[in-house]
């Protein structure tokens, strides 16, 4: 599987898009979802509402038109006996001429289900219908009977439609002529109510699908916002990055050409000339030596001590280039040696406490913290002017802890912020930023205290610490 889906990983950049564009859309979403939901169940809401007004209309036109024929022939049926079929053939007479608009007509039906009365369709008359279903197998007549013997009342159903012979729903208002055991009414078709309401719903939709167009163009564009404020800032921060970059390794040039330039000035003004003086006492000594000279031996006694002091030249300088003490013993005695020879070298008066903690730090941390001591007398003996120094690290929960105190004219923490000055605080602030740990210098006119802290993650578990000697400290 590992071979069909190779490792993907997100890019930093890419981390933060996702980050930024990953709530805009579930927040878009989320909007769209709510608006359409909401923009649906009121739409549905009116249109119902809708719907039944324009059929309450319909029901209110079909008892109007009933209440129209009802008085054209109530005063037949109001003085007509049940069996006066003189009568009763008037009323159908009446009821078969009172046709209206393109559709509208009166019937009439027998509690039997003869139809009496059907303008429209007149092969319907005289014969029997209470088993007449719609296609959709909605009972018609027995249903109307069924409504006209309770009195009166409405009754949805399909009919097929005189203008073009298709079925269409409608609605027919019936009442009841007990007397004569008749059911009457008439009806009207709805199509235009279902054509109002289908096309509110088409409209709802329609404003649906513009709102989540909308809603889109409004997200695409936040995304094309974000992912153009990403590009703008990624170039910014590519272009500070690299101008840093620039200023770092110029940085680390000058470092390296300063450090070339010191060992070379040492190796200059100290081992070459001491070198100098041994030949020049070889010379001598091989000279009087020919000559049969009892001070040649005198002379090579001294040539002898001058490459003695050679040797401890070379050792100096190989020390501060890298402290093999710190690699053999550890942080602590490392520092140790540092201060012994600073108080030899400046006669500055140093003093050097350490708490044991079984050689815990890691690698990086040691050199770090070497480096900074090491920076931090070099400024002390350069600038300060102090005749007291004091140099402290100890292990504690949080991590260890370097602090290095003199009692000198003090830092201005404010000109070490100048361009091309404070490089040496710099070196000491780069150096233990790349640790994760923080550096804190104090200034003040009795003195100057620099503290480097390393956290917690840099102390090696107990079993995992080497301990090569007991003597070892750091």
């Amino acid at each position: 599987m590992g071979g069909l889906f190779p490792s993907f990983r997100l890019s930093y950049g890419q981390k933060l898009f996702v980050l930024a564009t990953v709530p805009l859309i579930l927040a878009a979403s989320a909007i769209a979802f709510v608006v359409a939901h909401q923009s649906r169940a009121l739409a549905e809401h009116e249109i119902r509402s809708l719907e039944a007004q324009l059929l309450e209309a319909k029901k209110a036109e079909l008892r109007n038109y009933m209440t129209q024929a009802i008085n054209g022939f109530y005063f037949i049926y109001g003085s007509a006996a049940p069996d006066d079929e003189l009568s009763k053939q008037q009323v159908k007479q009446i009821l078969s001429a009172m046709i209206y608009g393109d559709e509208g007509f009166f019937f009439v039906y027998h509690y039997d289900g003869t139809n009496l009365v059907n303008p429209r369709h007149t092969e319907m008359i005289n014969k029997n219908w209470s088993d007449l279903t719609d296609s959709e197998g909605t009972p018609v007549v027995a249903e109307i009977i069924r409504v006209a013997r309770q009195g009166a009342g409405y009754h949805t159903h399909l009919w097929p439609k005189a203008s073009t012979g298709q079925e269409a729903k409608m609605i027919t208002y019936v009442t009841s002529f007990p007397s004569w055991q008749w059911a009457v009414g008439t009806g009207v078709f709805i199509d235009d109510v279902i054509n109002s309401v289908a096309a509110a719903r088409a409209d709802v939709q329609n404003r649906i699908q513009r709102t989540f167009f909308y809603i889109s163009a409004i997200t695409i564009a936040a995304l094309l916002l974000v992912f153009l404020s990403g590009i703008i800032l990624n170039i910014r921060e590519r272009r500070l990055a690299d101008a840093k970059l620039k200023e770092l390794t110029q940085r680390v040039f000058d470092a390296q050409e300063e450090e070339r330039g010191r060992v070379a000035r040492e190796l200059h003004d100290g081992i070459s000339q001491i070198l100098v003086g041994v030949k020049f006492a070889l010379d001598v000594a091989r000279r009087r030596i020919k000559q049969g000279d009892t001070r040649a031996n005198a002379t090579l006694e001294k040539g002898i001590e001058n490459l003695s002091g050679a040797i401890q030249e070379v050792r100096r300088i190989s020390r501060d280039l890298r402290p093999g003490v710190l690699d053999d013993l550890g942080l602590g005695p490392a520092i140790k040696a540092l201060t012994d020879d600073f108080r030899t070298r400046t006669g500055i008066d140093t003093h050097f406490e350490t708490v044991v903690f079984r050689n815990r730090l890691d690698q990086n941390s040691k050199i770090a913290l070497y480096r900074i001591a090491q920076e931090a007398l070099t400024n002390i003996e350069r600038h300060s002017g102090a005749t007291e120094v004091s140099i402290d690290i100890r292990g504690h929960r949080r991590g260890a802890t370097l602090r290095i105190s003199d009692n000198g004219t003090g830092i201005d923490t404010v000109a070490t912020r100048q361009p091309g000055r404070g490089l040496g605080l710099r070196n000491m602030q780069e150096r233990i930023d790349q640790l994760g740990g923080t550096l804190r210098v104090l200034g003040t006119k009795t003195g100057t205290t620099i503290e480097a802290q390393v956290p917690l993650t840099h102390l090696l578990p107990p079993q995992e610490a080497s301990l090569p000697r007991k003597a070892k400290v750091s």
